[in-house]
Parts: C-alpha cells; structure tokens; sequence
C-alpha cells in the first residue's frame, strides 16, 4: 500500500464557488491573460481585414475574470480622440470574430466574452516625448569631437 501524499490532489482541482461557478487559481488565470493578449495582438497583426485595424494598436493588458466569463481587453493605439474612437467602435464590432478565433487557438472549456477598453498610455506617452523634444537643451558635443571647440574668453 502506498503512502498518501498530503495536499497536492487538492491543489489540481479548481475550487467551486458557493454557486457552483468554478473559480481558477491566480496563476492559471494570468497565464489564460497572456495567452487571450498574444492571440488578440497576432489576429490583429495578421487575421483582420478591416484597415483601421491594422495599424499600431497595442493590447496592453487583458484581465480575466476569476469564473473565466468575461476578459476586459485594453487596447492603446498611437491615435487619439475621433480616430481612437472608431478604432474601438471596430473592436467591438468585431469582439465576437476575436472570440471565435480565440476558441479555435487556445484549448479552454468556456472562451470568455470579449471587452474591448480604450487605454490611452501609449498615446499619452507619445505626447510626453514630444514635449520633452520640444523642451530639451540642444545636445553638447562629445568629448574628444572634432568639431572646433568655442574659444575661451581672454581676461584683459
């Protein structure tokens, strides 16, 4: 007769909520969010047909919830204010064609159902390299240049 290990049975099973829902563990749920984030940025990258979404968006992030329902998408694009708009009206669109190319990659029991969420850091940050550009001393010559350096001042 063999021993009984202690725990680890328990560990392989997903805990079920007082509902019946079953609930995954933290790091099943951050590997299903990296994987739903890789699939989403490839079919943007390779699968959509529609031009406006096929230039730079970025998924930033993808956010599971713990019964695997429901993922929040958060999409940031270099485009602000009314392109950024129709950009996230398109996603959501086209929400159920992600969806259903989701299913067909990634081997899971349920897909959850896509939300796309506009996340402005990249344009944000777009803007602060801009300002910083535009504020920034002009860059001093290296050392060792061989550019002329300025004459010094001469005391009289």
């Amino acid at each position: 007769m063999r021993p009984r290990l202690p725990g680890p049975a328990s560990s392989l099973t997903p805990a079920v909520h007082a509902q019946g829902v079953t609930m995954v563990d933290k790091r099943r749920q951050q590997r299903i969010n990296q994987l739903i984030r890789d699939e989403i940025s490839r079919l943007l990258r390779y699968e959509t047909d529609d031009p406006a979404l096929s230039t730079m968006i970025s998924v930033t992030e993808v956010q599971v919830t713990q019964d695997l329902q429901k993922a929040k998408v958060f999409v940031s694009t270099l485009d602000e204010g009314p392109e950024a708009d129709e950009i996230m009206k398109r996603l959501r669109k086209a929400a159920r064609f992600y969806r259903r190319e989701i299913a067909q990659a990634i081997n899971l029991r349920h897909t959850p159902e896509l939300e796309f969420v506009y996340d402005p850091s990249i344009a944000r940050g777009a803007r602060v390299l801009a300002l910083l550009r535009e504020y920034a001393p002009p860059p001093e010559t290296p050392v060792g240049s061989t550019e002329a350096a300025p004459a010094a001042p001469e005391d009289a």
